[in-house]
C-alpha cells in the first residue's frame, strides 16, 4: 500500500475519532441545554396561561376555549387541566409522530423534558391545576441539523487535511521517488544519479544509490577499457598500429557478406617492392620509422571517415577497404596521397617503389577472387611506374545503367508491393528460437535480388524510409500470421528521419501485441554517428515492448557504454570478431570478456555470421546467449 492511500486511511480514522468524541461531547452539551431551555419554556408558558384562567370566568366554554387557542397559538404536546379532584376538564395533546429528525437519532438521543405545571385559582379557591408540555420536534430537528453541519465540517476538515498533507507527503517522498525511479533503472540497464535531498534520512539512501550506480559505471568502463586494449593487441599490428592480416581478412568476408546500405565497396593494396634496398639505405631503425609514419597517416584517414578500414596484409602490403559506394578511384587516390605524403617526408622517398591496385566489390562476391583481382591491378600499377595506381572494375550485371534507371526500378516495386522478408534462425546457446532475422528481398531484373543488390542505391536515392516503413508493415504481418518473434534491421538513414520514427511509433502503438514480438536493430557505426536520434528511438520503443538492439558489434564495443541508460536488451557481433574464432585466441579472449561486461549490463550477446560447428561450439564456450549464420539450423 502507499503511503498516500496510509495518510488517508490514518486521516480517516483521526477525523473519525475526533468526530465521534466531538459528537459525543456536543450532542450532550446541546441535550442538555435544550431540554432545560424547554422546561423553562414550560413552566413560563404554564404559569401565563394558569395566570389567564384565573382572571377569567370559570364557565367550562370559556376556559376551553381559552386551553385550545394557547394550544393552537404555541407549539405544544400536551395542554391539561384537570380539576382538584383529578378529573380532566380540558385536555389538548399532538398526537402526531413527526419529529424533524431520524427515528434511530431520536432514539439514540432522547429528550427528556419535564411539563411546566401551574395552579389555577378562581378567587382564593383552586379551581385546577394546569399541565403544559411543548412539542420536542423542534429540538430534535435542531439536534440533527448541528450534527449534520459538525459531520460535513468534519468531512471538509478531513478532505482539505488529506489533500495538504497528500502534497507535502509528495514533496517530502519526493526523493525516494526518484530513488525508486534509479533502482528500477537498473533494473532496467540504465545506470542514472539523482541529485541529493536536503531530508537527512532520504540523503544518505540517494548517496548510498549514487555511490553504487558509479561503482558500477566505473566497473564497466574498466572492464571496457581493459577489452579495448585486448582487441588492439590481438587485432593489430604492433608496430604500425593497424589491423593486421586475420582481423583485415575476416573484416573483408564481413563486408562481402553485407546486406545493407554499406553492401559494396571498393579494396586498395598498395605494395613496398623495395623494402630490402631501403632497409640497408634507412637501416631497421629508419624503416621501422617510416612504417609507424604510415600508420600514423592511415589512422588519420580512416577516422576522418566512418566505414574506412586499414589494414598491414603483411610486411610490404597496406590496404585499405572502404564499405559502400565512395568511389574506387577516390578510394584509391586518397590512399596513395597519403602514402606518398609520407614517403616523401622520408630520406629515400625517390628509391621507395609504391604501386596502388583496387577494385570494387559488389554484396556476395567471393573473397578469393576480389583478392586475384586486386593482385591483378597490382601487378599492372607495377609494369605502369613505380608508383602508379592502377583499378579494375569488378562487372555486375545490372539492368539498370544510372541512378535515374535505378529510381523508376525501385519505386516501381516499391508501389507494387514487390517486397518480401526472407527468415534465418537466431538460436540461443541450448537450442531455443529466439527470433527470425528478416533481411529484405526485392523483385527487381525478373528475380528477388537480395538487399546487398539494390540497397546502396536506395539509400543514395533517398528512398531508405520508404523501404524501412514497408519492411516493419511486413514484419507485423508475418507475427500476425504466424506469431513468430521478427527482427527487423532498421537503416541509419532511417533513424534520422523523424516522420519516419513517429509513423513507427503510431504503428506500433496500434499494434502492441506485435510490437511485443518485434526485435529492432540498428548497425553499430549509425547508432554511434547519431546518438541523439537513437536515445528518442529508444526512449519511444521501449514502452512498447520492443526488443531493441546493436548490430555488428565490434570495432567500437568500447562505446556502448556511452548507451547504458537507453535499455538495450541485445547487441550482435559482427562476423569479423566471429569467423573463424575456433582458431583465433586473441578474440577468444576479447568475446569472453565482451560477454562478461555485456552481462553485468543485462544484455544479451549474439553472434552473426557463423559458418561452422566448431564456431558454433566455441562461442558457446565462451558465453553467447545466441548465434545466427549460415551454420545456424532449427530446429
Amino acid at each position: 500500500m502507499s503511503l498516500i492511500k496510509q495518510l488517508w486511511i490514518a486521516i480517516a480514522i483521526v477525523m473519525s475519532l475526533a468526530f465521534g468524541g466531538s459528537l459525543v461531547v456536543s450532542t450532550l452539551s446541546a441535550r442538555h441545554y435544550l431540554e432545560q431551555q424547554l422546561y423553562i419554556k414550560n413552566l413560563d408558558n404554564a404559569s401565563s396561561l394558569a395566570l389567564s384562567l384565573s382572571q377569567m370566568p370559570k364557565d367550562d366554554v370559556t376556559v376551553e376555549l381559552q386551553v385550545a387557542a394557547q394550544f393552537d397559538a404555541g407549539h405544544y404536546r400536551l395542554i391539561r387541566l384537570t380539576r382538584p379532584d383529578g378529573t380532566v376538564m380540558v385536555e389538548r395533546d399532538y398526537a402526531s409522530g413527526e419529529l424533524g429528525a431520524p427515528q434511530w437519532f431520536a432514539d439514540f438521543i432522547p429528550i427528556e423534558v419535564r411539563p411546566g405545571i401551574a395552579q389555577v385559582q378562581d378567587g382564593w379557591r383552586q379551581f385546577g391545576t394546569l399541565t403544559l408540555e411543548s412539542h420536542s420536534r423542534f429540538a430534535y430537528e435542531a439536534l440533527w441539523n448541528a450534527t449534520l453541519q459538525l459531520l460535513a465540517w468534519f468531512g471538509l476538515g478531513g478532505a482539505v487535511t488529506g489533500l495538504i498533507g497528500t502534497a507535502i507527503l509528495k514533496l517530502i517522498t519526493r526523493p525516494l521517488g526518484r530513488v525508486v525511479e534509479q533502482a528500477e533503472a537498473m533494473g532496467g540497464r540504465r545506470f542514472i544519479t539523482t541529485p541529493e535531498p536536503n531530508t537527512r534520512e532520504f540523503r544518505s539512501v540517494v548517496r548510498a544509490m549514487n555511490a553504487l550506480t558509479e561503482r558500477v559505471k566505473s566497473m564497466l568502463t574498466e572492464e571496457s577499457a581493459r577489452l579495448e586494449a585486448l582487441r588492439y593487441k590481438f587485432q593489430h599490428d604492433e608496430l604500425t598500429g593497424l589491423v593486421n592480416r586475420n582481423q583485415f581478412l575476416n573484416l573483408l568476408d564481413g563486408a562481402l557478406a553485407r546486406e545493407d546500405t554499406r553492401a559494396g565497396g571498393t579494396l586498395v593494396i598498395a605494395r613496398f617492392t623495395d623494402l630490402a634496398d631501403m632497409n640497408k639505405h634507412l637501416g631497421h631503425a629508419g624503416v621501422d620509422q617510416l612504417l609507424q609514419s604510415i600508420g600514423k597517416r592511415l589512422h588519420a584517414l580512416t577516422d576522418m571517415e566512418a566505414g574506412l578500414e586499414a589494414g598491414r596484409l603483411n610486411n610490404t602490403d597496406f590496404a585499405l577497404l572502404a564499405q559502400g559506394d565512395t568511389g574506387m578511384e577516390a578510394i584509391a587516390a586518397r590512399l596513395a596521397e597519403a602514402l606518398h605524403t609520407t614517403l616523401n617526408a622520408s630520406e629515400a622517398h625517390a628509391a621507395v617503389h609504391l604501386p596502388v591496385g583496387a577494385s570494387n566489390y559488389h554484396a556476395g562476391e567471393a573473397r578469393g577472387q576480389l583478392l586475384a583481382r586486386v593482385d591483378g591491378a597490382l601487378a599492372a600499377a607495377e609494369q605502369s611506374g613505380s608508383r602508379a595506381v592502377h583499378c579494375v572494375t569488378a562487372e555486375q550485371k545490372t539492368a539498370h545503367p544510372d541512378l535515374a534507371a535505378w529510381r523508376a526500378a525501385l519505386t516501381l516495386a516499391l508501389d507494387g508491393n514487390n517486397m518480401k522478408l526472407a527468415t534465418f534462425p537466431v538460436v540461443s546457446a541450448d537450442g531455443r528460437l529466439l527470433h527470425y532475422e528478416t533481411p529484405m528481398r526485392m523483385q527487381l531484373d525478373g528475380d528477388w535480388q537480395g538487399a546487398g543488390y539494390f540497397l546502396p542505391w536506395a539509400a543514395r536515392l533517398g528512398l531508405m524510409s520508404r523501404i524501412d516503413a514497408t519492411v516493419v508493415r511486413l514484419a507485423l504481418e508475418h507475427i500476425a500470421v504466424e506469431g513468430q518473434a521478427i527482427g527487423i534491421n532498421l537503416s541509419p538513414e532511417s533513424l534520422c528521419d523523424a516522420a519516419f520514427r513517429g509513423d513507427l511509433f503510431a504503428l506500433l502503438q496500434n499494434n502492441p501485441a506485435a510490437a511485443a514480438r518485434l526485435w529492432v536493430e540498428l548497425p553499430e557505426y549509425g547508432v554511434l554517428r547519431h546518438l541523439a536520434e537513437f536515445r528518442a528511438l529508444c526512449l519511444a520503443l521501449k514502452p512498447l515492448g520492443c526488443k531493441l538492439g546493436i548490430e555488428h558489434v565490434g570495432r567500437q564495443f568500447s562505446r556502448i557504454g556511452d548507451l547504458h541508460d537507453l535499455g538495450l536488451d541485445y547487441i550482435k557481433i559482427d562476423t569479423s570478431m566471429v569467423r573463424g574464432i575456433d582458431d583465433d585466441a586473441g578474440n577468444q579472449s576479447f568475446l569472453r570478456g565482451l560477454c562478461v561486461v555485456a552481462h553485468a549490463i543485462g544484455l544479451t550477446v549474439i553472434a552473426e555470421g557463423v559458418t561452422t560447428d566448431a564456431e558454433a561450439a566455441t562461442l558457446k564456450g565462451l558465453g553467447l546467449d545466441g548465434m545466427t549464420g549460415a551454420g545456424v539450423r532449427y530446429p
